[in-house]
């Protein structure tokens, strides 16, 4: 899983290929994340959120390889120093440095 930060939106990419039955719950402090990928493996992750976003304005888009959440910051131009709440790094997640940016 991969995330990077801009001045509107947070995004996510859930690297897996051929996805099925995929749900996305946004909540104002939580992301709820669930998938199968074409063996049949079941993929299941619950976030708590670094800050607040406004999950009434927050978006997944699916591709073969990947399923990628929009996730609209509450406070814009706001940095984030990390996604998660905790200050504790899973090891199932990195930033994406290809798509990075140093915006401030």
């Amino acid at each position: 899983t991969l995330w990077y930060d801009r001045p509107r939106y947070v995004y996510l990419e859930f690297c897996v290929e051929d996805s099925r039955d995929v749900k996305v719950v946004f909540e104002d402090q939580r992301l709820v994340f669930s998938c199968k990928n074409a063996d049949g493996v079941e993929f299941y992750n619950e976030i708590n959120l670094y800050a607040r976003v406004n999950s009434k304005d927050s978006r997944e888009k699916r591709s073969d390889r990947s399923i990628t959440c929009f996730m609209r910051k509450w406070k814009e131009k706001v940095a984030w120093p990390r996604i998660t709440k905790e200050n504790i790094k899973p090891a199932w997640l990195s930033v994406d440095f290809d798509n990075w940016r140093d915006w401030e």
